[in-house]
């Protein structure tokens, strides 16, 4: 999947990393693949939509998180989604160090996923509810997370997608 976005975005993709819960090997997920790929601009964004486009992603115009553009499958594919943030920009490494703290983190798995297994049944038709439930664990762990990056010298390597 990597290699199609990166030949249908050339230079634009600065980075392609597999993100979110499928990312981490032992942490139950939906079955939906999320896949950031880090951009220096999103501007001129025809130059995002149309090659993205050519490959069966949708954009979604409508997203309100202003920080990242993001680009869903097209009916019938499996589920997929993209998401183009800025190169070194807060909103880019997040993920990748929510990714990499939780690969190894093990023990941080299973309240997390019992979080999002009681939130799923509250709100099964609600996905703002559902994300705004897990927010502040979510940030519990990220706070972690940035002190484990201080004591480590962590930085976001070579792109794994």
């Amino acid at each position: 999947m990597a290699a199609v976005i990166r030949t249908a975005l050339g230079a634009r993709a600065k980075r392609i990393d597999h993100i979110g819960s499928t990312a981490i090997n032992g942490l139950a997920a939906k079955p939906i693949i999320d896949i950031q790929v880090s951009v220096v601009d999103f501007d001129p964004l025809d130059s995002l939509i149309e090659p993205l486009k050519a490959i069966g992603y949708v954009w979604r115009s409508s997203n309100p998180e202003l920080p990242k553009r993001y680009f869903r499958e097209s009916p019938g594919q499996e589920r997929r989604h993209i998401h183009v943030r800025r190169l070194g920009s807060w909103h880019e490494q997040w993920p990748l160090l929510f990714r990499d703290y939780m690969r190894i983190h093990v023990e941080e798995h299973e309240p997390y996923v019992d979080l999002k297994r009681r939130l799923a049944a509250r709100f099964q038709n609600d996905r703002v509810a559902y994300t705004i439930g897990k927010e502040d664990h979510l940030w519990q762990i990220i706070r972690r997370a940035d002190r484990w990056a201080a004591a480590t010298g962590w930085m976001s390597r070579v792109s794994d997608a």
